[in-house]
């Protein structure tokens, strides 16, 4: 059949197939092409020599092949399974499946509402249970291969369940007050629908650390003592509304480290990941004890290194968070927030304009009924994807100008020579890979490769 005698309907549903495949496979042949790096770089290059020794160099080669192993095959299920969801009508199933419970518990059609709320919780529950082996095989094998993985089999089911509880509190809700405004909302009904979104986006910013975080990590204050002078001098001297610092245990799931700060207006906190800190990371203290109890046994330590540390030392925090306080100051965090709103009230108006469509909705399976969370859901996420595709790309590429940037803002606050220290110590922490493709980094990387980075602070590090 040519394309001219498809119908409408038939025509949408292939070029929303077609492209979902064009984008797997385009994923695909950037990751080999990393995937070729990952396996011909087997030595450390001359300009790292004095970066990375040739055993972390090996284990970050080996931890990153595992990695894009994982990502190829976790890829290709989840693109096989959005196919034959699609070609199979999983989605008008699943709608069909949720009015049946309806039935039963006495809902008739007029409560749409609470029928696209079931809908939801019904496909949450699919998309959690399908995605549990691949999450599990990623931290219990690979993860725990590379000595990541922190948590016990029970923790992981105990924290999958209580994400996914969490989840329903704030999707359920959220979601039935956005239809409820669509369907009143008259003509104009996408600037309230987007102005409902903005204010739900701010409060989850505003409470995520203080109340949504919590349930899964201990946050407990820094200590009084030279690091928290340092750090409350550093946001003084910048005008950072500073009020509080925490140090949040995430150790208990991982020894990867990070560290960020939330809150709006003039209550600003910074959080630090235990694994960040060279004096507070559980793995230091277990390799000191452990280091010890060899010394007392006359033996000598067997497998890890035991004397190197985790983290950085207070100075190299320091200038972790020069960058990140760099990202509030050059306003970064501000115009990715105007940036997420424009897309956010493009994306509504655009809908209002489809949603009318009713070739969109009979394209997916609906010829009798135009559920407005299915419309949602058919045009945000299906004929919107390659603007999304595109979107993603230039949003990347403006993530690592911003990362500059904030290197920069660093250096310039004298901090040049300790961030430079702090990028190599984190980059072997999490044995990052150091040698990127230049067009999968291109694509991918939000942050720049560690040598552009490295490169732009080599000038000034005596600073």
């Amino acid at each position: 059949m040519v394309l001219s005698e498809m119908s409408v309907e038939r025509q949408i549903f292939y070029a929303v197939l077609l492209f979902s495949w064009l984008v797997y496979v385009w994923e695909a042949y950037l990751a080999r092409r990393q995937r070729k790096i990952y396996q011909a770089t087997r030595h450390v290059p001359a300009e790292l020599g004095n970066i990375m020794d040739p055993e972390t160099f090996e284990k970050s080669r080996l931890y990153q092949l595992d990695k894009s192993t994982f990502s190829f095959w976790s890829g290709l299920y989840s693109e096989a399974e959005g196919t034959l969801i699609l070609v199979l009508g999983g989605i008008p199933l699943l709608w069909n499946v949720s009015e049946d419970i309806l039935d039963r518990a006495g809902f008739g059609p007029e409560y749409e509402i609470v029928h696209s709320l079931v809908f939801l919780l019904l496909a949450t529950l699919f998309s959690s249970l399908t995605g549990l082996p691949w999450g599990l095989y990623n931290t219990f094998v690979i993860e725990e291969k590379h000595g990541f993985n922190q948590q016990t089999l029970g923790f992981y089911f105990k924290d999958a369940a209580k994400k996914f509880l969490v989840t329903q509190c704030i999707l359920l809700p959220v979601t039935s007050l956005l239809l409820y405004i669509i369907k009143i909302g008259g003509d104009y009904f996408f600037i309230y629908a987007w102005l409902f979104t903005l204010v739900v986006s701010l409060v989850l910013v505003t409470i995520y650390a203080d109340y949504i975080a919590p349930l899964f990590d201990k946050f407990t204050p820094l200590p009084d003592g030279e690091l928290k002078e340092d750090i409350e001098a550093m946001a003084k001297s910048i005008d950072f509304p500073l009020t509080k610092v925490y140090v949040v245990e995430g150790s208990k799931r991982s020894s990867h480290s990070n560290a960020y700060f939330y809150g709006f207006f003039k209550n600003k906190r910074i959080v630090l990941f235990d694994t960040l800190l060279e004096d507070y990371s559980p793995l230091n203290k277990a390799s000191t004890e452990e280091t010890s109890e060899n010394e007392n046994a006359d033996l000598k330590p067997k497998g890890k290194n035991l004397n190197k540390k985790q983290g950085c030392n207070n100075y190299e925090v320091l200038a972790v968070l020069g960058h990140e306080l760099g990202h509030w100051k050059l306003g970064h965090t501000l115009k990715n927030i105007v940036i997420s709103q424009m897309n956010s009230f493009l994306c509504f108006f655009l809908f209002a304009a489809l949603i009318g469509r009713k070739e969109l909705f009979a394209a997916f399976g609906f010829h009798s009924t135009q559920p407005t969370l299915i419309g949602l859901m058919i045009i945000f996420q299906f004929i919107f994807s390659p603007y999304n595709e595109v979107l993603s790309f230039c949003l990347t590429v403006l993530s690592r100008r911003f990362e500059f940037q904030a290197d920069a803002f660093a250096r310039n606050l004298g901090k040049a020579k300790d961030l430079y220290s702090a990028l190599i110590k984190l980059n072997k922490d999490n044995l990052g890979f150091p040698v990127s493709d230049w067009m999968f980094s291109m694509w991918h990387y939000s942050h720049p490769p560690l040598l552009e980075r490295l490169q732009a602070l080599k000038v000034d590090k005596q600073n």
